[in-house]
């Protein structure tokens, strides 16, 4: 086992270091790395997606490669402009609502984002369940504005209830995120009046063959995200991406950028596609991004408590 803390290029979910747990198999390496407000409940179906991964290895796929998109986070409009150029990517992912009065920047950093892809190109946002009702009615009209059309906004409230009335009352198709991860059955959670497009991470659903299952019970289509891992966990997402057998949606999975530093090299997208993996990568740079004493002993606890669940 080995803990490890990447520092992050920009600020990107409230964080600037990315902290987890690898754990070695037989079928190779796994991740653990639940975010630390979660309490270990809910880690542990990340437990069980490292598990998999280490011992069981992923289902064969079913594609070579996989569509990502370009992943834009709270930066000026310049800024957001070069990342969405240099990615090489069709589509984009804006992360809006990251302060209560974002608004303005978040339509500045839209309209940069939309000139980078041009006409053809295709933006989508998310909100991480910020906004009420009302507000997400009236920031996603402002948003779809300044995109030129957005192709989807994720999340934009917190509860299903709320999703569906946003739904309602814009012409904007809406994802669904932590409405289905952080559902207590992931499996029975209906989606199906709230949301048009289901986004999965199989770290927090439980590992390859459980996000398969959910995308199959939610019967809509779905997008993969990474939950912010390594290179090592990465790589089970894009596994699971490389598995649905529906795939109509560039995939969250470009999130490699957003690291300074890493466990492995990490391939960037060509051409805005990944290549489907058989399995993680070997963590080759465990002496340069090694946790320290207290942080490594805290995550072994952390595991072991995990583990009784």
């Amino acid at each position: 086992m080995f803990v490890y803390s990447l520092p992050m290029a920009t600020r990107f979910r409230g964080i600037t270091v990315r902290e987890g747990l690898l754990i070695e198999g037989p079928a190779g390496w796994g991740e653990f790395c639940p975010f630390p407000e979660y309490d270990d409940a809910e880690a542990r179906p990340w437990l069980d997606a490292a598990v998999e991964a280490a011992e069981q290895g992923w289902p064969a796929p079913v594609r070579e490669s996989v569509p990502v998109n370009a992943i834009v986070p709270a930066v000026s409009p310049s800024l957001a402009h070069a990342r969405v150029v240099a990615s090489g990517c069709g589509t984009a992912k804006v992360k809006v609502a990251d302060a209560p009065d974002s608004l303005p920047d978040d339509l500045a950093r839209v309209e940069a984002v939309r000139d980078a892809l041009g006409p053809g190109g295709h933006v989508r946002v998310d909100a991480n369940a910020r906004w009420d009702t009302d507000q997400a009615v009236t920031a996603i009209r402002a948003l779809d504005r300044a995109a030129g059309g957005l192709q989807y906004v994720e999340q934009p409230c917190e509860t299903l209830d709320e999703l569906a009335a946003v739904r309602r009352r814009v012409d904007v198709p809406i994802a669904a995120d932590e409405s289905i991860r952080r559902a207590e059955d992931p499996l029975r959670v209906a989606v199906a009046g709230a949301a048009d497009i289901a986004v999965l991470k199989c770290a927090p659903l439980g590992g390859v063959r459980r996000a398969l299952a959910v995308a199959q019970a939610c019967g809509l289509p779905c997008v993969v995200s990474s939950a912010l891992e390594s290179a090592v966990g990465l790589a089970a997402e894009i596994a699971l991406a490389g598995a649905l057998p529906d795939l109509r949606f560039a995939c969250g999975l470009g999130t490699g950028a957003l690291l300074a530093a890493d466990v492995a090299s990490v391939a960037a997208p060509r051409d805005g596609m990944l290549a489907v993996p058989r399995r993680a990568p070997e963590p080759t740079r465990r002496l340069q991004v090694a946790a320290g004493p207290e942080r490594t002993r805290w995550w072994h606890e952390r595991l072991a408590r995990v583990r009784l669940l």
